[in-house]
């Protein structure tokens, strides 16, 4: 039997940097050590194959994330990502959070979270079948009422996980309308692995045993979820 696969997203890269720290840490310099260490220790797991959306600093586009996800069949979509907070605003914020695909989000923090990494490509979306309308309706609903649940699992795993081993940030659990988690057939979840803006978590993101921590939190997490998909 075919193991499944794990699809490891490290956010923005190439002309996007995505946040940047107060001493200049740049975001996508950050997610994709995460990432390869991630993939490292789940391939020594051997319970699943992994791939990566970007495995240089190359530009991405986030339409296509999740087409890579969709066709290759992905058993889940992990987005690695750090956070920060707009200039002028407080950088006492901190910790580690994950979030699900949400129309609604869980606080206005959240909101402007999704929106500034939407930002980063504004022809995200899906290409879904040629059907009718309410066909397509009705395979959305489907699709997405399981999708989202597997989602909702991925997440909480990965909360309780992360929990005890890096600081999370208050309501760690969180909803929000993130392009790169919308397609409907691949459970996905998207991890800040804490506050750029921070210069507490800035210095800890840029520890490369910092970062392995982050990883073997998230491979529990995964071979957590991958457990339970194959009892199902």
């Amino acid at each position: 039997m075919r193991l499944p696969l794990v699809l490891l997203d490290p956010g923005h890269g190439g002309a996007d940097p995505g946040a940047i720290g107060p001493n200049g840490t740049q975001e996508k310099r950050i997610t994709l050590p995460i990432a390869l260490e991630l993939k490292r220790m789940l391939e020594v797991g051997g319970r699943c194959r992994v791939a990566l959306t970007r495995t240089s600093d190359v530009f991405v586009p986030l339409a296509r994330r999740v087409e890579i996800a969709r066709s290759r069949e992905a058993a889940l979509l992990l987005s690695i990502h750090a956070d920060a907070m707009p200039a002028g605003q407080s950088r006492t914020l901190r910790g580690a959070s994950v979030y699900t695909v949400s129309e609604t989000a869980t606080d206005s923090l959240a909101a402007a979270l999704a929106r500034r990494e939407n930002l980063a490509d504004r022809a995200g979306g899906l290409r879904l079948p040629s059907v009718s309308p309410e066909v397509q309706r009705i395979l959305l609903s489907l699709m997405r009422r399981e999708t989202r649940a597997g989602s909702e699992r991925l997440a909480r795993l990965a909360v309780n996980a992360l929990d005890g081993e890096v600081a999370l940030l208050n309501q760690p659990l969180r909803r929000a309308q993130f392009v790169v988690l919308k397609a409907p057939d691949v459970p996905a979840a998207l991890v800040e692995c804490g506050f750029l803006s921070n210069p507490q978590d800035e210095a800890l993101l840029r520890r490369a045993n910092h970062r392995s921590k982050l990883a073997a939190a998230l491979t529990e997490a995964v071979h957590g979820f991958i457990g339970h998909r194959s009892l199902a």
